[in-house]
């Protein structure tokens, strides 16, 4: 009798699960590239909780640059990335090695600097002639250098003022958003950094928000699933449930319902 009852107890159980949750007892790992932008500012922290506990996944994650998280996806290292960098997405979806690319969430770039403004860029007209003035006074100046979105970017805006980032004072660290903002604040340097790490960092730094709001500085966010064709393999049927909660309502709200302070650090813009 004690056995018929066990049997009917785990019967039960099995038919409560989400089908997510048994339809993929061959794989329940999702392995995710991402950047360090959305490991640092603790979204992912708030979002995979939820998603692991609904769908019975479990999401391993890569925190690196854009650049390095979108090689992971060249070389079928992971299921799905979740990158900003509009231009170097394009590449990889055209390429042949990205599908179903969402648009996900956006924030903005920040320039963080020292309190008192030493290259006065406050009253820049736009975020080029920020840059310049920095340069021209050969104020330090701290870049991730690492093939990030976020140094993708600085790279473009030089490019438009028409400086070669060789300057005294300029340092290329090669490290991730926290740290380049840890070093610029000991330095005294100016740094380009999104405002979701900014403000998940902002307690920890002699720094204050300089120059904002130029719509070059916008920063948006894709998730993009791995070509099938290129690599079978992969838990294509992980990184899609993934994909498919990150935009759905549920996912959305969370996203917008992610703050700091009091203060959002992403607006989900997903639109079908």
């Amino acid at each position: 009798m004690i056995k018929f009852k066990h049997l009917a107890a785990t019967l039960l159980l099995a038919c409560a699960l989400p089908t997510a949750a048994l339809a993929h007892e061959g794989n329940h790992v999702v392995k995710l590239a991402t950047t360090t932008s959305t490991d640092n500012s603790g979204l992912l922290a708030y979002l995979l909780p939820t998603f692991e506990k609904e769908t019975g996944y479990e999401v391993q994650v890569i925190a690196t640059g854009t650049g390095k998280a979108l090689r992971h996806g060249r070389n079928g290292d992971v299921d799905v990335v979740m990158t900003h960098a509009p231009a170097a997405e394009a590449k990889f979806v055209s390429d042949g090695f990205g599908r179903e690319p969402r648009q996900l969430m956006a924030n903005d770039f920040v320039v963080l600097g020292p309190k008192d403004d030493p290259a006065g860029i406050r009253d820049a007209a736009n975020v080029v002639e920020a840059f310049a003035k920095i340069a021209e006074t050969k104020t330090p100046f701290v870049s991730r250098g690492d093939e990030s979105g976020t140094h993708m970017k600085e790279l473009a805006i030089w490019e438009k003022a028409e400086v070669t980032p060789d300057f005294t004072g300029y340092a290329a660290i090669g490290q991730g958003m926290g740290p380049a903002m840890l070093t610029a604040s000991e330095m005294g340097a100016y740094v380009l950094a999104d405002r979701g790490t900014y403000l998940a960092f902002m307690d920890k730094l002699n720094l204050d928000v300089v120059y904002e709001g130029d719509k070059t500085l916008l920063n948006p966010y894709q998730v993009i699933l791995i070509s099938e064709q290129k690599y079978p393999d992969l838990n294509h049927e992980g990184a899609q449930a993934f994909s498919d909660w990150l935009v759905s309502d549920e996912g959305q709200t969370m996203i917008n319902s992610f703050r700091i302070n009091g203060m959002p650090l992403f607006k989900a813009t997903y639109q079908q």
